[in-house]
């Protein structure tokens, strides 16, 4: 069974029974004490639910304080994720000068980029490598490099991306909501979004359905000032024209 699927049996079980523990997952799922402990640890850290002695409870809390690292949220949602990232590279064009912010979801994007003559900068040291071994010209932001996003925040970064002027952007979120807007654990992260976001004439968030309801400590941009596109678009969101569902 693939890691994604143990996560999503694992949530969907919570869902059932409010809280599991160790000893059943390993039954129910047929896999070991570790995998069930070590998977239990991942998605607590990514904020799905909470870790408790001996097993997980249902997470109640939609407000993600912590920030997962890259390799945690990588294997969530991987399905939803390559749906939005290829929908999203379609719409770049030739002519198009693009902000890739750090993440996992937009970091899928590059899968996808193929023969572009588009130009791109970023802030995520992978993404810039990447996009440099498929030919394209990319810019990499200065400054310093946050270990467990592994994007570059900081003045220096901000200066740098306030001299340009970008087409189209694409942002990852760790949370939306119509009060909150779109949010993100770090400030220094938050920072940086905000001021790559001003300088973009077209704004797009890539975020799994998963998304909405989450709230983080810091908001980047207000809701309703960017386009978003989803896997799908939960109850109570549907209303205004900025969401776009990914088939």
């Amino acid at each position: 069974m693939l890691t994604e699927q143990r996560y999503e049996k694992i949530l969907a079980l919570l869902e059932e029974k409010k809280s599991i523990t160790v000893s059943e997952l390993t039954e129910l799922l047929g896999i070991s004490e570790s995998t069930a402990r070590r998977d239990i640890t991942a998605l607590s850290k990514a904020g799905r639910l909470k870790k408790v002695f001996g097993g997980a409870v249902l997470n109640d809390n939609s407000h993600v304080m912590q920030e997962p690292t890259v390799a945690e949220k990588k294997e969530l949602h991987r399905k939803e994720k390559v749906l939005i990232a290829r929908q999203a590279a379609s719409i770049i064009d030739d002519s198009d000068f693009v902000y890739i912010d750090a993440g996992t979801t937009t970091g899928c994007m590059l899968e996808f980029l193929t023969e572009t003559k588009a130009v791109f900068v970023t802030n995520a040291v992978e993404h810039a490598r990447k996009l440099a071994a498929q030919g394209n010209k990319v810019f990499l932001v200065g400054g310093e490099l946050k270990g467990s996003t592994e994007a570059v925040i900081g003045s220096q970064a901000i200066e740098m991306l306030m001299r340009y002027h970008f087409t189209k952007g694409f942002f990852g979120t760790n949370g939306i909501t119509r009060d909150a807007g779109f949010t993100t654990p770090d400030a220094g992260e938050a920072q940086v979004k905000r001021v790559a976001l001003q300088q973009c004439s077209e704004k797009y968030i890539l975020a799994d359905s998963d998304k909405f309801g989450n709230v983080s400590a810091v908001t980047f941009a207000s809701y309703g000032s960017c386009q978003v596109f989803t896997d799908k678009i939960p109850a109570g969101y549907q209303e205004g024209t900025n969401l776009f569902q990914c088939e």
